[in-house]
């Protein structure tokens, strides 16, 4: 069957509501799927409510930004308790740095002359400040789009240039992310349960140094295999290394918003078919009878 485990609505950085994603895995035959949002699990309740709507098997599930010694990367965590106060406050406490870091950012954003009401924005978006989103609001401005062409010169202004140049820059604050301590989350999961999974470990230079090895010693369950970020060299070293440790293989679209309407393919399912035949003992994942490669 079709499945995706990773997908973004409104409540962090996608375009659409829980029940938007929903409609959109009908139409395109998902028949398991698990929203995770970063760092907040605050539309799991929705999205779990509209997937049985349309016969879907929802996942709890989490994309989480964490630290590991000098590394950092992205976790996603499923089936974990839902109604865990401790991971609440775990999730609201990365809210609130990030918060304050986006004070500090739109501080020096103000001094380049471009105006914004940052207030309202985290009002807009009480669980996760998305810096896609926030672009968006800036772009809206016909006085904050002539500062753009003044900071950058290109023709053209591509968004990925601007989030650079405004959010990550070389020099002075960055957008940074509200990250989490392997070790706290390891700790965590001993009491809310769940399966931890490294997400796309072949984007941005994830595999350096064998991180991903360490990982799955300190306790990882497994590894997000079949990524649009991923290439054919880095699936066929991943599921090496999960085979040789019998962990999970996971797949994700990683979708955030389909594409316009005169544009094909529309949305990511068109391009990325994931079938859960083609997983490692993603049984452990999403139930059901564990499949030929992991009997």
């Amino acid at each position: 069957m079709k499945i995706d485990l990773q997908l973004h609505s409104l409540y962090s950085d996608g375009y659409n509501s829980p029940q938007q994603l929903a409609r959109m895995l009908k139409v395109n035959n998902i028949k398991v799927a698990s929203l995770t949002d970063h760092n907040t699990i605050a539309g799991q309740k929705e999205f779990a409510e509209a997937c049985k709507k349309y016969n879907i098997k929802s996942i709890p599930g989490l994309e989480l930004y964490v630290r590991y010694k000098s590394r950092t990367f992205n976790l996603l965590w499923y089936n974990y308790q839902m109604d865990s106060l401790e991971l609440q406050k775990m999730l609201e406490s990365t809210w609130k740095r990030r918060r304050l870091m986006a004070q500090k950012v739109d501080s020096r954003l103000q001094r380049l002359g471009i105006r914004f009401n940052l207030g309202k924005f985290i009002d807009n978006h009480p669980y996760y400040l998305p810096v896609n989103h926030w672009l968006d609001e800036l772009k809206k401005s016909r006085y904050n789009r002539s500062i753009f062409r003044k900071i950058d010169s290109n023709k053209e202004i591509l968004d990925d240039n601007l989030i650079r140049i405004l959010f990550y820059p070389k020099k002075g604050v960055n957008l940074q992310e509200a990250r989490v301590s392997l070790t706290r989350v390891l700790n965590l999961r001993k009491k809310v349960g769940g399966q931890l999974i490294m997400c796309h470990p072949g984007l941005n230079n994830k595999l350096k140094n064998n991180l991903l090895m360490h990982l799955f010693d300190a306790g990882l369950d497994g590894a997000e295999l079949l990524s649009p970020h991923h290439s054919i060299s880095t699936v066929i070293y991943i599921t090496r290394e999960i085979k040789k440790r019998n962990l999970i293989a996971t797949a994700g679209s990683d979708f955030h918003k389909a594409a316009p309407e005169d544009f094909n393919p529309r949305y990511a399912w068109q391009w990325c078919n994931f079938e859960s035949r083609d997983l490692y003992q993603i049984h452990k994942i999403i139930g059901g009878r564990p499949n030929k490669s992991s009997s």
